[in-house]
C-alpha cells in the first residue's frame, strides 16, 4: 500500500478505463454514477452480492429507495424482469438510470429484438449502442453531467 503524505495535485494521474481490469472498472462505474446521482438527491449504498438482482441501493432524500442495476453497456435480460430493477448503464458518454421492465416492453413494442437469436434463446440483449428504436424513449432518463449541474447549483 502506498500512502502519499504530501498533497499536490501532480501527483494525481487520471486512469484509461481500457486498462483496468472488471472488478476495477465495476467500481469505477459505481463510483462515476453515484457522483451523478448525488445531483439529483441520491445517496447510494453499494451490495456486496447481487441482491435481488440490484448490485446498489439509492436512496433519495424524498425517501423513495431504487434497486440499481449497473451494466457497463445498454441492455435487458429476462432474469431481472418483475423485480422492481433500475438499470445504470453509460452510452456514449452519457449516464441513464431507467425502469428494466419499462425499457423491456419500449424495446420489444419499437425495436426488433425480440426476434433476435439473443433474446429467443437466452433471454437477453445488450449492445454498446442504445438501440435507435429507443433513444427517444431513453432521453427522459439521461442523467446529467455533473460538472454542469454543479456549475449551475453555484451560479444560483
Amino acid at each position: 500500500m502506498r500512502i502519499i503524505q504530501r498533497s499536490s495535485a501532480c501527483m494525481f494521474q487520471h486512469v484509461r478505463y481500457e486498462k483496468l481490469n472488471s472488478r476495477q472498472r465495476e467500481n469505477f462505474n459505481f463510483q462515476k454514477v453515484s457522483a451523478l446521482l448525488a445531483d439529483y438527491g441520491f445517496a447510494t449504498l453499494r451490495l456486496s452480492d447481487d441482491w435481488n438482482g440490484a448490485d446498489f441501493i439509492a436512496n433519495n432524500i424524498d425517501g423513495t429507495f431504487l434497486l440499481v442495476q449497473l451494466k457497463s453497456r445498454w441492455g435487458i435480460n429476462r432474469k431481472y424482469e418483475g423485480k422492481n430493477l433500475w438499470m445504470a448503464f453509460p452510452c456514449a458518454g452519457v449516464w441513464y438510470l431507467v425502469e428494466h421492465d419499462e425499457m423491456v416492453k419500449q424495446a420489444i413494442g419499437t425495436t426488433n429484438i425480440a426476434q433476435t437469436d439473443s433474446w429467443k434463446q437466452k433471454g437477453a440483449y445488450s449492445n454498446t449502442n442504445v438501440p435507435s428504436g429507443l433513444r427517444e424513449f431513453l432521453a427522459q432518463y439521461r442523467l446529467g453531467a455533473a460538472e454542469s449541474l454543479a456549475v449551475e447549483a453555484d451560479a444560483e
